[in-house]
Protein backbone atom coordinates (compact mmCIF):
# COMPACT_ATOMS: atom_id res chain seq x y z
CA UNK A 1 0.00 0.00 0.00
CA UNK A 2 2.87 2.16 0.58
CA UNK A 3 5.19 1.14 -1.51
CA UNK A 4 4.12 3.50 -4.39
CA UNK A 5 5.63 5.96 -2.53
CA UNK A 6 9.46 5.13 -2.43
CA UNK A 7 10.98 8.72 -0.80
CA UNK A 8 8.38 8.82 2.15
CA UNK A 9 10.75 5.76 3.29
CA UNK A 10 13.19 7.89 4.07
CA UNK A 11 11.06 10.64 5.52
CA UNK A 12 10.86 9.39 8.74
CA UNK A 13 14.69 7.53 9.18
CA UNK A 14 16.60 9.48 11.41
CA UNK A 15 18.55 11.66 11.76
CA UNK A 16 15.96 14.09 9.57
CA UNK A 17 16.62 17.02 8.03
CA UNK A 18 15.58 20.04 9.74
CA UNK A 19 13.60 21.15 6.26
CA UNK A 20 12.82 17.79 5.77
CA UNK A 21 8.90 17.31 3.58
CA UNK A 22 5.97 16.61 5.48
CA UNK A 23 4.91 13.02 4.54
CA UNK A 24 1.59 11.96 2.90
CA UNK A 25 -1.01 11.42 5.53
CA UNK A 26 -1.28 8.03 5.59
CA UNK A 27 2.20 7.73 6.29
CA UNK A 28 1.94 10.17 8.91
CA UNK A 29 -1.11 7.83 10.70
CA UNK A 30 0.45 4.25 9.74
CA UNK A 31 3.71 5.95 11.64
CA UNK A 32 2.14 7.46 14.43
CA UNK A 33 -0.23 4.13 15.31
CA UNK A 34 2.26 1.74 14.93
CA UNK A 35 3.10 2.00 18.81
CA UNK A 36 -0.03 0.62 19.62
CA UNK A 37 -1.29 -2.72 20.27
CA UNK A 38 -2.52 -3.92 16.27
CA UNK A 39 -6.24 -4.22 17.98
CA UNK A 40 -5.89 -0.33 18.85
CA UNK A 41 -4.59 1.01 15.64
CA UNK A 42 -7.75 1.02 13.41
CA UNK A 43 -9.40 3.38 16.12
CA UNK A 44 -7.20 5.64 17.33
CA UNK A 45 -7.38 9.20 16.27
CA UNK A 46 -4.55 11.07 15.16
CA UNK A 47 -2.75 14.15 15.05
CA UNK A 48 -0.21 14.71 12.25
CA UNK A 49 0.99 17.58 10.23
CA UNK A 50 0.36 19.62 7.23
CA UNK A 51 3.00 21.06 4.63
CA UNK A 52 3.31 24.22 6.34
CA UNK A 53 4.39 22.30 9.44
CA UNK A 54 0.83 22.98 11.20
CA UNK A 55 -0.03 20.35 13.82
CA UNK A 56 -3.76 19.15 12.58
CA UNK A 57 -6.07 16.36 12.96
CA UNK A 58 -5.52 13.68 10.58
CA UNK A 59 -7.99 11.39 11.53
CA UNK A 60 -10.70 11.57 14.11
CA UNK A 61 -11.02 8.17 15.51
CA UNK A 62 -13.76 6.22 16.66
CA UNK A 63 -11.25 4.27 19.70
CA UNK A 64 -9.82 5.14 23.35
CA UNK A 65 -6.70 6.73 21.86
CA UNK A 66 -5.08 9.58 20.78
CA UNK A 67 -1.91 9.32 18.88
CA UNK A 68 0.88 12.44 17.87
CA UNK A 69 2.70 11.56 15.08
CA UNK A 70 6.19 12.43 13.97
CA UNK A 71 7.00 16.11 13.77
CA UNK A 72 8.97 16.32 10.18
CA UNK A 73 11.07 19.15 11.97
CA UNK A 74 12.81 17.13 14.50
CA UNK A 75 15.02 14.73 13.76
CA UNK A 76 14.85 11.68 15.53
CA UNK A 77 11.95 9.76 14.86
CA UNK A 78 9.14 10.56 18.09
CA UNK A 79 5.70 9.37 17.97
CA UNK A 80 3.11 8.59 21.31
CA UNK A 81 -0.18 7.59 21.61
CA UNK A 82 -2.32 7.89 25.01
CA UNK A 83 -5.61 7.44 26.62
CA UNK A 84 -8.05 9.67 25.26
CA UNK A 85 -8.72 11.11 28.63
CA UNK A 86 -5.14 12.91 28.72
CA UNK A 87 -5.75 14.94 25.71
CA UNK A 88 -6.61 18.40 27.67
CA UNK A 89 -3.21 17.62 29.73
CA UNK A 90 -1.68 16.86 26.47
CA UNK A 91 -3.19 20.08 24.63
CA UNK A 92 -2.78 22.36 27.15
CA UNK A 93 1.29 21.71 26.76
CA UNK A 94 1.46 21.57 23.33
CA UNK A 95 -0.02 25.13 23.40
CA UNK A 96 2.29 26.70 26.20
CA UNK A 97 5.26 25.72 24.45
CA UNK A 98 3.85 26.92 21.09
CA UNK A 99 3.54 29.83 22.46
CA UNK A 100 7.09 29.83 23.73
CA UNK A 101 7.06 28.66 27.06
CA UNK A 102 9.97 26.16 28.06
CA UNK A 103 10.02 23.11 30.03
CA UNK A 104 9.97 22.88 33.44
CA UNK A 105 8.03 25.95 33.40
CA UNK A 106 5.42 24.21 31.16
CA UNK A 107 4.46 21.33 33.79
CA UNK A 108 4.97 24.51 36.40
CA UNK A 109 1.19 25.63 34.65
CA UNK A 110 -0.33 23.04 34.01
CA UNK A 111 0.38 21.48 37.46
CA UNK A 112 -1.11 25.04 38.83
CA UNK A 113 -4.25 24.60 36.31
CA UNK A 114 -4.97 21.33 37.82
CA UNK A 115 -4.66 22.48 41.21
CA UNK A 116 -7.25 25.56 40.27
CA UNK A 117 -9.56 23.01 38.27
CA UNK A 118 -8.73 24.83 35.30
CA UNK A 119 -7.34 21.65 33.32
CA UNK A 120 -9.07 18.23 33.36
CA UNK A 121 -6.76 15.37 34.19
CA UNK A 122 -8.13 11.59 34.05
CA UNK A 123 -9.67 10.40 37.41
CA UNK A 124 -8.22 6.76 37.19
CA UNK A 125 -5.38 5.08 35.55
CA UNK A 126 -4.75 5.91 32.01
CA UNK A 127 -1.87 4.55 29.06
CA UNK A 128 0.96 6.27 27.02
CA UNK A 129 3.24 4.22 24.14
CA UNK A 130 6.05 5.96 22.71
CA UNK A 131 8.12 5.41 20.09
CA UNK A 132 11.83 7.28 20.25
CA UNK A 133 14.62 7.23 17.68
CA UNK A 134 14.99 4.68 14.93
CA UNK A 135 13.19 4.58 11.47
CA UNK A 136 9.37 3.59 10.34
CA UNK A 137 9.67 1.53 7.09
CA UNK A 138 6.51 2.06 5.75
CA UNK A 139 6.77 -0.60 3.16
CA UNK A 140 7.31 -3.34 6.32
CA UNK A 141 4.85 -0.29 8.14
CA UNK A 142 6.78 -0.99 11.04
CA UNK A 143 9.51 0.44 13.22
CA UNK A 144 12.89 -0.31 13.31
CA UNK A 145 15.40 0.66 16.15
CA UNK A 146 13.75 2.82 18.15
CA UNK A 147 13.23 2.93 22.09
CA UNK A 148 10.15 1.84 23.42
CA UNK A 149 8.57 3.62 26.65
CA UNK A 150 4.96 2.47 27.72
CA UNK A 151 4.31 4.60 30.96
CA UNK A 152 0.51 4.49 33.07
CA UNK A 153 -0.70 7.73 34.39
CA UNK A 154 -1.78 7.71 37.69
CA UNK A 155 -1.88 11.16 38.48
CA UNK A 156 -0.98 12.31 42.59
CA UNK A 157 -0.08 8.50 43.11
CA UNK A 158 2.93 8.40 45.45
CA UNK A 159 5.67 5.79 46.02
CA UNK A 160 3.79 5.53 49.30
CA UNK A 161 0.23 5.23 47.53
CA UNK A 162 1.24 2.41 45.13
CA UNK A 163 4.22 0.20 46.53
CA UNK A 164 6.15 1.16 43.70
CA UNK A 165 10.03 2.86 44.31
CA UNK A 166 10.55 6.29 42.94
CA UNK A 167 14.21 5.37 42.23
CA UNK A 168 14.92 4.79 38.69
CA UNK A 169 14.58 0.34 37.20
CA UNK A 170 15.59 -0.77 34.09
CA UNK A 171 14.52 -3.76 35.36
CA UNK A 172 11.12 -3.09 37.60
CA UNK A 173 8.53 -0.67 37.21
CA UNK A 174 9.22 2.57 39.36
CA UNK A 175 7.15 5.75 39.88
CA UNK A 176 8.29 9.38 38.34
CA UNK A 177 6.99 12.49 39.08
CA UNK A 178 4.88 11.05 42.12
CA UNK A 179 2.69 13.44 44.22
CA UNK A 180 1.64 15.69 41.04
CA UNK A 181 -0.83 15.47 38.19
CA UNK A 182 1.96 14.15 36.11
CA UNK A 183 2.97 10.99 38.34
CA UNK A 184 2.87 7.91 36.42
CA UNK A 185 4.44 4.11 36.27
CA UNK A 186 7.49 3.82 34.40
CA UNK A 187 7.88 0.51 32.54
CA UNK A 188 11.35 -0.82 30.58
CA UNK A 189 11.40 -3.30 27.63
CA UNK A 190 14.20 -5.10 29.43
CA UNK A 191 11.62 -6.10 32.21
Amino acid sequence: MFGRNAIALSLFAAPLAAQAPTPPSELQIAAAVSVLPAEERAGASVLGYDAGGKLIVLRNGTGEMTCLGHNPTEKAFHVACYHNSMEPFMARGRELRAAGVKDPEVDSVRFREVREGKLAIPKGPSIMYQYFGGAFDAAKNEVSGARLLYVVYIPFATAQSTGLSAKPSQYTPWIMWPGTPKAHIMFSPRM
